[in-house]
């Protein structure tokens, strides 16, 4: 038995040296090759941002008038109540009907008073002013120039100036203070001498007027219709007042409101996208010493 369990270690032993003596080549030529070349990188991916944002129809005002249709985003982020009243009187049916009692041109047209004579306003209490409004870094903002001690740009379709970004670590709240700009098409809320007596009268802006920047409370942006508020019958009384037949908004909703096959949809070119920055650029040029955000008018697109 100790043979043949010799036998059959020497032959196990002679297999093994077999397996490595023939084995021993191929080993030594994958060692001691050339290693293969690496594979080839893999090509750089980008995504594209897109070139349109969307207008949610639950913050787009839609205000069809005697003279045609208005569109107006709405702007919560900047003046929650003011917007919190434009959608309440506007779902109850109060602006339906009543007059651009007041058209001044080369600055602004005004409605919202049921009366029709600059005296009326809806039965809710008067709101507080909301002049400014508190920027964090999460609001999307695209500056368009920074003079000194600031930042002119755009937060969604409106133009504003705030703070610089550097005086987040400098407040308590981590904010900084911004204020809407009064270019052509802006929105803001009429009222009395007191800062917090706006009720239900607004304007929308015909041509610019920063001398009311930070006096009277922004709220919107006309994305459409611009050339709308713009031939609406001027005033020929006292202060722009409309003594003649005045044009009418004629029916008042938020586009959340209209069946979905019928309402309006709003697109606004995109403020971080390449094409915003390549129009800027372009503006500048073209205005130089002159340009101002008000120069820069976003491309929109309508259906419906």
């Amino acid at each position: 038995m100790s043979g043949s369990g010799g036998l059959a270690m020497k032959t196990i032993a002679g297999l093994a040296a077999l397996s490595v003596l023939f084995a021993g080549p191929a080993l030594a030529q994958d060692v001691g090759g050339p290693p293969p070349p690496p594979p080839p990188p893999a090509p750089a991916t980008t995504v594209a941002l897109p070139e349109w944002r969307a207008v949610p129809a639950e913050n787009l005002l839609v205000i069809d008038t005697t003279r045609g249709r208005i569109l107006v985003e709405l702007m919560p982020e900047v003046a929650p109540l003011h917007v919190e009243r434009i959608k309440l009187l506007a779902r109850r049916g109060f602006y339906d009907s009543v007059p651009w009692h007041r058209v001044i041109d080369w600055f602004m047209a005004q409605t919202g008073d049921p009366l029709g004579n600059g005296e009326g306003q809806s039965p809710y209490p008067d709101l507080k002013g909301e002049f400014t409004f508190r920027r964090d870094s999460g609001m999307p903002f695209a500056a368009v120039a920074e003079p000194a001690g600031a930042r002119v740009g755009f937060f969604h379709s409106l133009p504003i100036q705030t703070q610089p970004d550097a005086a987040f670590a400098l407040t308590g709240d981590g904010k900084v203070h911004g204020w809407g700009l009064y270019c052509p098409g802006v929105a803001g809320m009429a009222r009395d001498e007191g800062n917090d007596t706006a009720n239900s009268q607004f304007f929308l802006m015909r041509q610019a007027y920063p001398a009311l920047d930070k006096r009277y409370t922004i709220w919107g942006m006309t994305v459409a219709g611009l050339d709308v508020v713009r031939s609406l019958r001027v005033g020929d009384g006292d202060n722009g007042m409309v003594t003649a037949e005045p044009d009418r908004m004629t029916r008042v909703r938020i586009a959340a409101d209209i069946a979905e096959g019928e309402r309006p949809a709003v697109q606004v070119l995109a403020t971080d996208s390449p094409r915003f920055r390549a129009m800027v650029d372009e503006t500048r040029t073209s205005r130089g010493a002159d340009f101002s955000v008000c120069d820069v008018v976003l491309p929109v697109q309508v259906t419906n």
